[in-house]
């Protein structure tokens, strides 16, 4: 098989959209427009927004209204879910959603779903999810993708929605949605920027079970990855630490907004603690744009990858913006 090169493949944004220590919400949604257009403007092919709910320190829990409003604020990129996690919403109300953003902004909308609450227990109480008549996940996809389809059918209709064919994405970070996207014949993303570990064995079951569709003729796989890029390695090394203080405070299970880099992460946590987000975010490139690029290349050439999202938490929104510039830099150059 002949090695991919980072130019070879696609690269796109997930924007987690990070309410920062002393910041406000408002200021965040101005970011994101301002991390979308910039986006677009160096040559990002989409730009995903994901749901998470009860997150003090994530602001895109409405991920269908912010979808729409990067849309609104864009030209050309792509933009969609990364993802919708469908057993939190009725697949109808989906599809007349992102119908909805079709018809508003054609050709661009990209609808990613998983399977995950995005969330804790409670919250997933008080989203209802358990009023759903027992529907596996398997089945709510099935009927979302049946209000999409085109052609005339007595009964429920999603009105807009129906006759989109929206690109759907399955998303996951573990073997369910690769078969199931392998057997659908669908994309699939796997979230490698939080579970590493899975990302191989995914994949790999992923192109395994793979089988032909209207949608795909052959396997189509993108894999997240976050990417700390500043001009030296010690720069992002420093920034990389905000990114490292909010995953310690969830696995503490007191999740808040992303805080200013430190000097250093290990004054701020005990040796488990370490080693536990050491391993989660494993899979993590951080360094100057030589380290970076060496790094995208080994990555890529592990998991043969169609696309790479990358996922960028900095706290300073002008070193996120330079460091999604060097990234683009280097996947144009290489």
């Amino acid at each position: 098989m002949e090695r991919k090169q980072l130019k070879d493949i696609r690269f796109s944004v997930l924007d987690l959209a990070p309410i920062l220590e002393n910041g406000t919400v408002s200021n965040t949604f101005e970011n994101t427009i301002d991390l979308a257009r910039h986006s677009e403007a160096l040559g990002y092919h989409r730009y995903w927004l994901a749901e998470h709910h009860n997150m003090p320190g994530i602001a895109s829990s409405a991920t269908s209204v912010l979808i729409g409003h990067v849309a609104e604020k864009t030209t050309s990129i792509r933009v969609g879910s990364g993802g919708i996690m469908l057993p939190n919403h009725a697949p109808l109300v989906i599809a007349e959603q992102f119908g909805t953003l079709e018809h508003l902004y054609p050709g661009r909308i990209d609808l990613g779903l998983g399977r995950a609450p995005g969330t804790d227990f409670q919250t997933s109480r008080a989203l209802q999810r358990d009023q759903k008549g027992g529907m596996e996940f398997p089945q709510m996809l099935e009927e979302l993708m049946y209000y999409l389809k085109p052609g005339q059918r007595e009964g429920v209709r999603a009105i807009p929605g129906e006759g989109t064919n929206i690109p759907v994405w399955l998303l996951g970070s573990s073997g369910f949605s690769a078969r199931l996207a392998g057997e659908l014949g669908l994309p699939f993303a796997f979230a490698s920027h939080f579970a590493p570990d899975n990302t191989l064995p995914a994949l790999e079951l992923y192109r395994d079970t793979f089988q032909p569709s209207d949608v795909l003729e052959k396997p189509y796989a993108m894999v997240g990855v976050n990417v700390i890029a500043s001009d030296n390695d010690e720069k992002a090394m420093f920034l990389a630490t905000s990114q490292q203080q909010q995953f310690l405070e969830l696995i503490r299970g007191k999740p808040g907004p992303l805080k200013p880099p430190v000097d250093d992460i290990n004054a701020f946590c005990l040796p488990h603690e370490r080693e536990a987000i050491e391993r989660q975010l494993g899979s993590s490139i951080t360094g100057s744009p030589d380290t970076v690029q060496e790094k995208l290349q080994v990555f890529l050439n592990e998991t043969q990858a169609d696309e790479m999202m990358i996922h960028s938490q900095i706290y300073d929104h002008k070193e996120r913006l330079r460091s999604f510039e060097i990234v683009k830099n280097i996947h144009d150059s290489g």
